[in-house]
């Protein structure tokens, strides 16, 4: 049987799972790796080595020389697992069935960037992995399979992170396995949702809690940052508060007051004001030094 021939394009944990999984077919051959330039991914390069694999990190993969080097391959797909350039329609058309990414997020909605911690922010009850056909938009493809995960209140990024990474090569697998066989139907994601919904990349100051926010969406927010996020920070004068776990407080009445204000100081925690009650602070660094009526900002 002939085998069928894959281009990788990949960084990062997201990554290492898929690309042992696809290498664990027979039927399946990867002939090139191709990962990001300006950090080459180590453990992708040790597999590639590992398993005779040619090892890239170019830093323009659209430029005429590099294509001409990958129509070398005569590969049958290329799949993207978290790479970080955007493909032009010269290298999509390369490959004999395109090209296909798998994104960790529901598409048409969260496309874009951070989705695991825009879903909790948003206060989302599940999140989704999707793979798709990649077009010369972003996260803009047929969509070829799609699958959903709930989230608890129990949840955070870590969590989440820790799912997706064991799921996203098991629907990438099965993608590749139905593009092996011809016996995928794609959905267009203009009939799921004409417009969908797009995410910015977070950045350094975006960690930055609002107190001046619901109890939910503070909860929503620092949950969202945990751990290996950059952690929910605030500030006691100019001093860094990094806190890393909160929990909602049953019945917690609505009362005006001042957002960021120091509440109450208990043996498990401190209590601050939010917009419409209160949140009770679990875990955090940075000072040990609170006193009541402080006010975090």
């Amino acid at each position: 049987m002939k085998k069928f021939i894959i281009g990788y394009f990949g960084d990062g944990p997201w990554s290492h799972g898929s690309i042992n999984k696809l290498l664990s077919d027979e039927t399946l051959e990867i002939a090139f790796v191709c990962a990001r330039s300006d950090k080459p991914d180590r453990i992708l390069n040790e597999t590639s080595l590992k398993n005779g694999i040619e090892f890239f990190s170019h830093p323009r993969v659209n430029s005429p020389e590099f294509l001409s080097q990958l129509a070398t391959f005569d590969c049958d797909l290329f799949v993207s697992m978290s790479y970080n350039q955007i493909f032009k329609k010269q290298i999509i058309d390369l490959p004999k069935n395109g090209i296909i990414n798998c994104h960790a997020g529901k598409l048409p909605f969260y496309r874009g960037r951070n989705i695991l911690n825009w879903v909790l922010i948003n206060g989302e009850k599940e999140f989704g992995i999707t793979t798709h056909f990649v077009d010369e938009g972003i996260d803009t493809g047929d969509i070829i399979l799609q699958r959903a995960y709930p989230i608890k209140d129990t949840d955070d990024y870590s969590t989440l992170l820790a799912k997706a990474y064991l799921e996203c090569p098991e629907i990438l697998y099965d993608s590749v396995k139905l593009i092996q066989r011809g016996s995928f139907e794609v959905k267009r994601q203009v009939e799921i949702d004409p417009i969908g919904l797009y995410c910015v990349r977070r950045v350094s100051g975006d960690e930055i809690l609002d107190w001046n926010q619901s109890s939910r969406d503070v909860f929503n927010f620092v949950r969202a940052l945990t751990t290996p996020g950059p952690r929910a920070t605030t500030f006691l004068s100019r001093q860094a508060i990094f806190i890393d776990k909160v929990e909602m407080v049953p019945d917690a009445r609505n009362f005006k007051g001042i957002p960021g204000a120091i509440l109450s100081i208990e043996r498990e925690g401190f209590s601050v004001k939010t917009n419409d009650s209160f949140i009770r602070v679990l875990e955090w660094s940075g000072t040990s030094e609170l006193r009541v009526g402080d006010r975090l900002s």
